[in-house]
């Protein structure tokens, strides 16, 4: 019997866990954001090595653990393991990462 298990990605695929948004509440009710179809935001929790160019290069991931990124809900491939919701996406498809940067970095960039 198997006692550990775990998620690992092959080539450059990346295993996101989804965080949660808060819904919208007023008063009692919860108001779902329907017919938005927004990206998910979720944590990377694994990510392959890398894959093969065309021109046979091996191209390793850029992306590490731990990085909050923003993936698309449509074409991600959303699996469920031991309980919890999990997208595997190809490294390619993350549409941005989500850093945090300094109030004096934000002046520099500002003009």
């Amino acid at each position: 019997m198997i006692k550990n298990k775990r998620l690992i990605p092959k080539n450059d695929r990346v295993i996101v866990k989804p965080i949660e948004e808060s819904e919208q509440m007023y008063g009692s009710i919860i108001v779902p954001d329907m017919g938005k179809e927004r990206p998910e935001m979720g944590v990377v929790i694994g990510v392959g090595n890398g894959r093969m160019s065309e021109f046979g290069h091996f191209i390793h991931t850029r992306t590490r653990v731990g990085d909050i990124v923003l993936i698309p809900k449509i074409g991600s491939i959303r699996v469920e393991f031991e309980g919890e919701e999990y997208y595997i996406v190809q490294e390619k498809e993350i549409l941005a990462t989500i850093i945090e940067t300094k109030e004096e970095d934000e002046e520099k960039d500002s003009i």
